[in-house]
């Protein structure tokens, strides 16, 4: 940019008076070439800004992301736009909320972003890169511990989905056994049946329901007890929160939100020991929570999956599941799914 100078002299001869002062003075054959640079400068500044854009727009959009190595799959998501011209970011890993990523830059034509130690599930800075290739994302995903190769695929935007009826309600609990259910990891047994109710201790397995659904309404009662954090994941995917530890962090992470992305508003009191209830309709993405009888989420779009999600398979029925206590202790009961027609 040209700063102005102050005005010049009266004498007609303003650049030995620059001279005088000090300064470097601008000879007035040289006016006109640095017109026509500023010119150049006025048009060329806007097409960089155009080019930069256009790195950007092949990874614009949700994209549902897939990582594997040899001791599986995990999935992973992100949210890619362009803010005046800047490459925003934010993504969701293996166990965290939707978080946006400072240090994240399109290089050689391909999406490089870190995610820092001790967030998002690895405990080391972890590099993810991706290209886009033809309507897919593939790339790495590495670390000093670990590697995966990961690929992406555009998260389906769900808005077709209609519902024209209801039909019979499914118990997913007797109040007997597990019937019907799994564990996530058969090697942590944390959950127990206390007077016809679901138990779980904390730091176990997550409860995984064997049936699939795709658009529901789901009823069930919880009990939290103090400085107890769990959740019940939609299709295994979307979940809704429970806890009683969690009054400094964000809204989201409260009884009644979509873990990271939904408030729950008004929130209900945070309470301990006391059975409530949850009804919760989903239908694409859009969900309604309806917290002992009061409507605390209405109808608002889940953007992606959140952490601790089973996959990232968004356009797929999935199933119920309940998640081990990190903390404390939670129950469940009266476990009912009405699918939709």
């Amino acid at each position: 940019m040209l700063h102005s100078r102050r005005a010049p002299e009266q004498d007609g001869a303003p650049w030995a008076t620059a001279r005088r002062a000090g300064r470097r003075a601008v000879h007035p054959s040289h006016l006109h070439s640095i017109c026509l640079w500023a010119l150049v400068v006025g048009i060329l500044l806007p097409a960089v800004k155009a080019v930069a854009e256009n790195d950007i727009a092949p990874f614009e959009g949700r994209w549902d992301l897939t990582l594997t190595n040899a001791n599986g799959s995990r999935p992973s998501w992100i949210d890619v736009s362009n803010a005046n011209g800047q490459l925003k970011l934010v993504f969701v890993g293996l166990t965290d909320h939707a978080t946006p990523m400072k240090q994240a830059e399109i290089r050689n034509g391909e999406l490089v972003f870190v995610s820092p130690k001790g967030e998002e599930g690895f405990p080391v800075d972890t590099t993810y890169t991706l290209k886009r290739v033809g309507d897919r994302l593939t790339g790495t995903v590495t670390n000093s511990e670990n590697k995966w190769t990961v690929s992406g695929r555009r998260a389906p935007a769900l808005t077709d989905d209609k519902v024209s009826g209801w039909g019979k309600p499914v118990s997913l609990f007797d109040g007997k056994d597990l019937k019907g259910w799994r564990l996530a990891d058969p090697s942590k047994p944390s959950w127990k049946i206390e007077n016809g109710t679901l138990v779980s201790t904390g730091h176990g397995s997550e409860l995984v329901s064997i049936p699939r659904f795709d658009n529901f309404k789901l009823h069930l009662e919880f009990n939290a007890g103090p400085q107890s954090n769990s959740g019940v994941y939609l299709r295994g995917r979307y979940e809704v929160q429970i806890e009683t530890d969690s009054i400094s962090e964000p809204n989201s992470h409260h009884t009644g939100g979509i873990y990271g992305f939904l408030d729950p508003t008004p929130e209900q009191p945070r309470v301990a020991d006391k059975w409530q209830t949850y009804d919760i309709t989903l239908i694409g993405r859009i969900v309604t929570v309806v917290q002992n009888g009061i409507t605390v989420i209405d109808h608002k779009e889940i953007p992606g999956i959140t952490g601790g999600a089973l996959d990232s398979h968004e356009g797929m029925p999935g199933p119920i599941y309940l998640q081990g206590t990190e903390e404390g202790r939670v129950a469940f009961r009266n476990i009912v799914v009405t699918p939709a027609l």
